[in-house]
């Protein structure tokens, strides 16, 4: 298995270059493209769950994190076959939350106990992508 450890968490350097790139004033969508282990994968061994399951308990757990920031969950679908795309590449869900700033998806980021909470996310997926997105104008 591939060491995807760069794909689930971000790192300072994308988010500096993030925080660069967005307009501060704008609302932003996060396109997030997420792909789940079979068993959830966590640094402490194995709890019983599956990715998914494991995913569930971080999207309950973040509620009311989403809920400061005015941020909110657009749309959630499952993802069938790539048309096109890498060889491999394949994803299970495909989610869209929109946040009023990228100050304010940062200000989540940085909250000490949302990060306690992100350990489901990260023994959940083996593959993701989170993509900033803001509405042409």
């Amino acid at each position: 298995m591939s060491d995807n450890r760069y794909s689930i968490d971000p790192r300072a350097a994308e988010l500096a270059e993030l925080l660069a790139r967005i307009p501060s004033d704008e609302p932003i969508v996060m396109l997030n493209l997420l792909r789940f282990h079979d068993r959830a994968q966590y640094a402490d061994g194995d709890r019983g769950l599956t990715g998914r399951e494991a995913y569930q308990r971080y999207s309950e757990l973040i509620v009311p994190f989403l809920s400061a920031v005015d941020g909110q969950a657009q749309w959630l679908a499952t993802a069938h076959a790539p048309l096109i795309a890498p060889p491999g590449e394949d994803w299970h869900k495909v989610m869209l939350v929109r946040y009023p700033s990228i100050g304010h998806f940062v200000t989540m980021l940085r909250n000490p106990d949302y990060q306690a909470i992100t350990e489901h996310r990260t023994a959940a997926l083996i593959d993701s992508r989170l993509i900033a997105c803001t509405e042409d104008k």
